[in-house]
């Protein structure tokens, strides 16, 4: 017998945030996020989307009170009429290996979101970004996870899948060593082509300063992509700011990349150091000695965590991509630099183009993670996201 507890207290919040340490404790490869990251998603003064949506959370209790599962559910109004049916969201869901658990979490959430006027739900995904908790592991559980994306049970799948969940895309993680030797001669080619051209001109973060950047990642981003193709909502220049903000400890001013054509920006590419290199120290607390662990440890990153790729759709296909790619390798062998890895943390299978990228930069899938959907109606039509372009 298990009882459903909505998260209201700081009691139960603890619960909800001390779970994780209990289900994946002598687990090599789990890292324990920061708890601060977590309360920001579910923090109205933090979250700039309970500004167009809203937010609950539960944990599962048995009957010795004992907490056994948690989960969330959302919705957000910008998104969540953009196909046929309404969909709502569910994330951070953990549980016990008990198959009734889980059901009863999954039952809760969509009991929510069908009093709500949802006729689906996709998760497990995070009420905000994409490139923050979003999907399901599935492949590459012997490695850790990176810096805001889930490391998640292996028998999570059978439970999601056994109660009616479909894959609606995949996530793939790819990565490859920092040499130039590693790049095509396609890409080379490429690349080299597109930067004999004066036209085009590619800087770094460094070289262009703050009040560019901001300027010119706020233009890519809403050009890139498409809210109705890709359910991805535009940026603001809050958001922008508020990003740049919140990533200021952590950011390496060589890692940011952005392309323009006659002095107009076209692309970009958002790198950070691999900061869970670090967070795997800091026991989930930003207190005195997580930060005196967090500054010693940031100096031995040897990882660059490609977090964002975006280039304009007129551009897409003309070598801006492998341009964006040669020169920060190229900057990465000139300086020696620490960085002797890459990851692209965030490449769907909706996105052929990245994923052939990926193979020109003889880049390996370490991870896969799946976003799911649940119809709750069975005259609703499932079409996968790869499909609907």
């Amino acid at each position: 017998m298990y009882t459903i507890i909505e998260v209201k207290e700081q009691r139960q919040e603890q619960e909800f945030l001390r779970l994780p340490v209990r289900l994946y404790r002598g687990n090599p490869n789990w890292i324990r996020p920061l708890n601060n990251d977590i309360r920001k998603v579910f923090d109205q003064e933090k979250n700039p989307s309970f500004r167009h949506g809203e937010c609950i959370r539960w944990i599962l209790v048995d009957e010795q009170e004992v907490c056994v599962g948690r989960v969330a559910a959302f919705i957000n109004e910008k998104t969540c009429r953009l196909e046929e049916y309404t969909v709502g969201q569910m994330g951070f869901f953990e549980c016990i290996d008990d198959r009734e658990a889980a059901f009863r979490l999954f039952d809760t959430c969509r009991e929510w979101l069908e009093a709500r006027g949802m006729e689906a739900m996709e998760g497990p995904v995070n009420f905000g970004e994409r490139i923050e908790w979003w999907g399901l592991l599935t492949a590459g559980f012997d490695r850790p996870p990176n810096y805001a994306m889930p490391y998640t049970q292996p028998y999570y799948v059978k439970f999601f899948e056994a109660y009616g969940f479909l894959d609606y895309f995949k996530q793939f993680t790819y990565r490859n060593r920092l040499v130039v030797e590693s790049l095509s001669p396609v890409v080379v080619w490429k690349a080299d082509r597109l930067l004999k051209n004066p036209d085009y001109t590619v800087f770094t973060y460094r070289e262009i300063g703050a009040g560019k950047a901001v300027d010119s990642l706020l233009e890519v981003y809403n050009k890139a992509w498409n809210l109705e193709v890709h359910g991805v909502d535009g940026i603001t220049r809050e958001q922008v700011e508020a990003l740049y903000k919140s990533l200021k400890s952590i950011i390496d001013k060589d890692l940011i990349y952005f392309v323009y054509f006659r002095e107009n920006p076209i692309g970009f590419f958002l790198m950070f150091p691999e900061m869970n290199q670090v967070i795997r120290r800091m026991n989930g607390r930003v207190n005195f000695m997580g930060m005196l662990k967090f500054l010693y440890y940031k100096r031995r990153v040897n990882v660059a965590l490609g977090q964002l790729f975006g280039v304009v759709p007129e551009f897409q296909g003309k070598g801006v991509e492998a341009a964006l790619i040669k020169k920060f390798c190229e900057t990465v062998v000139q300086q020696n630099s620490r960085y002797k890895y890459l990851e692209m943390n965030w490449v769907g299978d909706f996105n052929p183009q990245m994923m052939h990228l990926m193979d020109y930069l003889s880049a390996t899938a370490v991870k896969t993670h799946i976003t799911y959907r649940k119809l709750f109606r069975e005259d609703l039509k499932f079409i996968r996201s790869a499909d609907k372009a």
